[in-house]
């Protein structure tokens, strides 16, 4: 079965789906020796698949690392164009494909989960699944409770406008203040971006959970397998919940209908008595309109009062038909001949 580039190297451990993609576009795969492009499909029983000149195999083990990644280091698998520092993927001493399941700014620290299974971790990492990510930020200042709703409810940065995050305060003075925040987002230092937009800096920020996972006693620097039972979370969390929205959030119908409003609680009025219900009123009020007695018709009426009573026609004559005279058309002048000319006669 063909499938694409992009898939095939996510399962064989190579890359994630994305950086898959910038393989692609980098020249760096092959297919049966020719250079591979976006949206090529291979199948690898039949074709030759190859990334920086190593065919490409499915058969090797999954293997998922959980990671505290210290202060400094580089959230990558291999280093960029002139830089020194250390990476995540320098940390673990594993032969085989790694990679980090998202990223976690050099300045940060804490959990980051290190795999092979490119699936997985594309179902953990892409926007559209929203994924949770729990941090615990330090800031400097005592951020008052305005700011903090502010912060919640969203803040608009040059990129648009953030999702709502969930704030717990865990301690604050007159110098720091420390956050625990709870977000499904994961903009290019977010969290920093908006503290400053707040006038709060981070000082410090530590990813303490992710998705199911927890850092635990794990130092920084440090690494562990999951067990199969954090593994089997992994999976069930990132399998079995469909996508959710980005930026719209359902909400329940508004009852419309009269039978709806009828069961709904009566809600009570300013003055402490319950309202009475809207199904009651607008029986009242048809009870009340046809109680009214009839009006006649308003023209009929101003007609009658116009008329004096001798001339009034009664209920069986038939009225007489009068023509209103026509209107006298005036004919324009001719043109070119004055208005007093006379016609020539006619001829005989």
């Amino acid at each position: 079965m063909r499938e694409r580039l992009q898939k095939l190297l996510s399962k064989a451990g190579i890359a994630s789906r994305r950086e898959a993609e910038l393989l692609i576009q980098q020249g760096r795969v092959t297919v049966n020796g020719k250079r591979a492009v976006l949206g090529d499909r291979a199948d690898l029983n039949v074709d030759d698949v190859r990334v920086d000149g190593e065919r490409l195999k499915i058969s090797a083990p999954r293997l998922y690392i959980m990671l505290n990644k210290p202060m400094g280091v580089v959230t990558a698998v291999t280093p960029q164009h002139q830089e020194t520092r250390q990476t995540v993927r320098d940390l673990i001493p594993l032969e085989g494909h790694l990679y980090p399941a998202g990223r976690l700014d050099a300045d940060s620290e804490g959990l980051v989960l290190m795999t092979n299974d490119g699936d997985l971790a594309e179902r953990l990492t892409h926007p559209r699944y929203q994924k949770a990510k729990v941090y615990e930020v330090t800031v400097l200042g005592r951020i008052p409770d305005e700011a903090l709703e502010i912060w919640s409810r969203g803040v608009m940065l040059d990129d648009g406008m953030t999702l709502p995050v969930q704030i717990k305060v865990l301690s604050r003075d007159s110098h720091t203040s420390k956050l625990q925040i709870t977000m499904t987002e994961g903009r290019k230092r977010q969290i920093r971006r908006v503290a400053n937009t707040l006038g709060y800096p981070v000082q410090r920020l530590v990813r303490t959970h992710f998705a199911t996972l927890s850092l635990g006693d794990l130092r920084p620097g440090e690494w562990r397998h999951l067990t199969e039972s954090e593994v089997a979370a992994l999976k069930a969390l990132a399998y079995s919940l469909q996508m959710k929205p980005r930026r719209f959030v359902l909400r329940p119908a508004r009852q419309n209908s009269p039978k709806r409003r009828a069961e709904s609680p009566a809600r009570p009025s300013v003055q402490g008595a319950p309202r009475r219900k809207s199904a009651e009123r607008s029986a009242e009020q048809t009870e009340q309109r046809k109680a009214r007695p009839a009006k006649p018709n308003s023209s009929r009426r101003r007609e009658e009062t116009r008329r004096p009573p001798a001339e009034r026609p009664s209920e069986g004559a038939e009225r007489p038909k009068t023509r209103s005279p026509k209107p006298k058309l005036r004919r324009p002048p001719q043109r070119g001949k004055p208005s007093g000319a006379k016609r020539p006669p006619r001829r005989p």
